[in-house]
């Protein structure tokens, strides 16, 4: 019974995971080691994706850090679930790593987000500007 309770209080570390999860993702093009020799100039659009991706997943988690807001989490989840699509939309699903590496961040950014959403989802907007920083 304690354990469920533990999940029902958006608690800080959660923003700071949030906050990690988009530096990570700033950094991926570069996590797996490619077996070609691709020139970065000609994945100047998957760099650019990433970078912006994870700028804003890094923006608002530190907003949430800030001052929680319920778009917020809404905010992570579609960015989450963009991020997860990438791959397929932007025509870089031929690198089979780099895509496990995209919906697996991507995946993790859209539960931490599904789950402070749950949690705040009750919550008055008083009770959401007491948010412990």
């Amino acid at each position: 019974m304690s354990d469920m309770r533990f999940f029902r209080i958006h608690r800080p570390w959660e923003d700071w995971v949030g906050m990690l999860l988009g530096v990570l993702i700033m950094v991926s093009p570069w996590f797996p080691l490619q077996a070609s020799d691709s020139v970065d100039v000609e994945r100047s659009h998957l760099i650019l994706n990433c970078f912006v991706i994870g700028m804003l997943v890094l923006g608002v988690a530190q907003l949430e850090y800030v001052a929680l807001q319920r778009w917020e989490e809404v905010a992570s989840i579609v960015l989450g679930l963009w991020l997860m699509a990438s791959p397929f939309v932007l025509g870089y699903a031929g690198d089979q790593a780099l895509q496990l590496w995209h919906i697996a961040l991507g995946a993790l950014v859209v539960v931490l987000g599904a789950l402070q959403l749950w949690q705040d989802w009750n919550l008055s907007d008083q009770d959401l500007a007491k948010h412990p920083q």
